[in-house]
Parts: structure tokens; C-alpha cells; sequence
């Protein structure tokens, strides 16, 4: 057997490794995305089937104004003149309060960076909840009503109703301060709107 018998066995050992080695290499291969260094996973993969009866929609919102950081962007507004710097506020979800607010400032004919303001304003305010309540003033519903009352003006179902509030609330804001961004910029300065 001598040098011959020891090469064949030494073979015999090395393709069954290199082949456990190949195979490795192509699972891996197919599990791990080369250009991202991350695992694949068939949860990233979105398949939609519409039916016939179903039509996409694609609505283009006009965003003015310059970004003077990602996701963000600096106006100047009031009659004071008031920098602010608001975030760019995420697109809402129809049928939401945002996504109604959203509605209705586009309808008034602000733009997104009106909405901003007003994400940023109410968040503050009332965290968008209809039946928020200030405890110490009784201020009412996302635009913190002062009265609440005060919002019966635009519906009978103001206690309950966050459209109703809505609507009252940017009444409020276009009367008073001509924008939400002029309702902000007030804000930031007083504590109150």
C-alpha cells in the first residue's frame, strides 16, 4: 500500500469536506444578500394579486419649502416674523385624525408644511386625542378648546367627534393666526394658541 494507499485515503477524506465546504457556500449564498451583509427572508418580499374590480390610486401631496436638515425644514411665519423649525410630519393614515386634519388643511388650501405645524402643535396639546382634557383650565378635544364648548359651532357631536374638533380647530387657527405654522409660532412663544 505505502505512499499510493496513503494519498487515496487522504483524498477520500478531502472531498467529502470540500464538498460539505461547496455546499455551505451556495446555502449561504442564497441566504445571505452579498451587497447588504443582511440575512434574506421571504418577509421582504411583498406580493399583491388585485383583482380586476380593484384600481390603484396614486395621489402626488406638493411639499414646499426647503429641507435645510432630512426630514425637516425651516419657515418664517407670523406677523411677528417667527423662525420656526418643524419635522416634516410622517404622511397619516386616511381616515385617522391626522390623516382627516390632513384633508382638511389641503382643502383650505395650506400645504404639507401647514400640516406639519399643526402635527406639531396638537401633539402638544392634546397627543390627537378627541377627548383630551386639561384638567386645571377645562381646555377640550385635540385643539384644546377653551371652552369646549366653544366647538358646538361645528357639530353637535363635538365631545365625541374628532372631524367636528378638527374643523373647529382650524377655524380657530385660520381666524386667528391665518395658518397652523402662525398658530406654532405663537405657541412656541406664549405657551398658548
Amino acid at each position: 500500500m505505502g505512499r499510493h494507499g496513503s494519498k487515496k485515503r487522504a483524498k477520500s477524506r478531502a472531498l467529502p469536506t470540500l464538498g460539505f465546504f461547496f455546499a455551505a457556500s451556495l446555502v449561504m449564498v442564497s441566504a445571505v444578500d452579498p451587497y447588504s451583509g443582511t440575512m434574506a427572508s421571504a418577509a421582504t418580499v411583498q406580493v399583491f394579486e388585485a383583482s380586476e374590480d380593484q384600481n390603484q390610486q396614486l395621489t402626488f401631496v406638493a411639499i414646499n419649502g426647503e429641507g435645510y436638515a432630512r426630514g425637516s425644514f425651516e419657515i418664517l411665519s407670523g406677523e411677528g416674523v417667527a423662525k420656526l423649525f418643524v419635522d416634516g410630519a410622517p404622511f397619516p393614515v386616511p381616515g385617522t385624525p391626522k390623516g382627516i386634519a390632513l384633508k382638511l388643511v389641503t382643502d383650505k388650501g395650506w400645504d404639507y408644511n401647514q400640516f406639519s405645524c399643526l402635527v406639531k402643535l396638537w401633539e402638544r396639546e392634546s397627543n390627537w386625542r378627541w377627548n383630551a382634557l386639561n384638567s386645571s383650565s377645562g381646555a377640550y378635544g385635540i385643539p384644546q378648546s377653551l371652552p369646549g364648548n366653544k366647538m358646538a359651532s361645528a357639530g353637535p357631536d363635538w365631545r365625541t367627534n374628532p372631524e367636528t374638533q378638527i374643523k373647529w380647530g382650524l377655524g380657530y387657527i385660520d381666524n386667528r393666526y391665518q395658518s397652523p405654522c402662525g398658530a406654532l409660532a405663537h405657541s412656541n412663544d406664549k405657551n398658548w394658541y
